[in-house]
């Protein structure tokens, strides 16, 4: 897929909206990118559509658009003129827009004040925003007829709760409900969920295969993230998981180097 000038705004989309996944991006093989870039700039315009309006209805409708942009990729039918949508639309089969219409769909949460209404529910929103996103960008970058859902959902489950737990002090100023417990032994509970999910996913790390692999790049800070979290819940409230900018840049270039995550 050629580095046109939608790849190029789906990049710049990244690096601002999303550094984390930028790096992760610019370390993946560069015949990886495009994907990689394509879809984490859609998850990044779907992820924002709640926030830029306080009207619930205008917020449906943005999320909406996305739905209907989806569909047409999904159907091969004509799909819109779009900088993210056309990329999507060269990279996507119809199971992996199917895949994203549920992401879609669940950040329908996103728009209202109302609380998870229990623990299913919350998980059921992690599955659905992002193991979806993985399992669809692993679809995406190909290499096997089929895709290991294990380890990857595993894999997207310890990534959402890791960057759930990280965004917990800005939903709070937000007016946002984002924890079912948010006591230190609920969120101990919750860092302990991912990290087993994350050594789930790493006991089935053979079965990705090398050309999907990039999708699993994010992963390297996860695992101390949710360490942090998990000894000392008080730093998800202060906003203090973190890590120093070298131990992000090394854990990067070791997962990248080593496939290990």
């Amino acid at each position: 897929m050629e580095f046109d000038a939608d790849l190029v705004a789906c990049a710049q989309l990244v690096e601002r909206g999303d550094p984390d996944r930028f790096a992760a991006s610019m370390a993946a093989p560069v015949t990886a990118r495009p994907v990689l870039f394509a879809l984490y700039a859609f998850n990044i315009e779907v992820s924002r559509a709640p926030w830029v309006t306080e009207e619930s209805m205008i917020a449906e409708m943005r999320l909406q658009w996305w739905r209907d942009a989806l569909e047409e990729i999904r159907t091969r039918g004509v799909v819109r003129r779009h900088e993210v949508v056309t990329p999507l639309a060269h990279v996507l089969d119809g199971e992996g827009a199917g895949l994203l219409d549920r992401l879609v769909e669940a950040r329908r949460w996103d728009i209202y004040r109302d609380p998870f209404e229990d623990m299913a529910h919350f998980r059921a929103y992690i599955e659905d925003t992002s193991s979806n996103l993985m399992l669809a960008i692993a679809r995406a970058l190909g290499g096997a007829p089929e895709v290991p859902e294990t380890p990857l959902r595993h894999a997207g489950r310890a990534l959402g709760i890791a960057n759930w737990l990280r965004a917990v002090p800005a939903l709070e100023r937000a007016g946002r409900i984002p924890l079912v417990d948010g006591t230190p032994e609920g969120v101990r509970a919750l860092a302990e969920e991912g990290l087993e999910a994350l050594r789930a996913a790493r006991a089935a790390r053979a079965e990705v295969p090398a050309a999907q692999r990039p999708a699993l790049l994010p992963l390297w800070q996860v695992g101390p993230v949710l360490k942090r979290a998990a000894s000392d819940p008080r730093r998800v409230a202060e906003g203090r998981l973190e890590l120093a900018p070298v131990q992000r840049r090394f854990g990067l270039m070791a997962c990248a180097l080593a496939g290990r995550w």
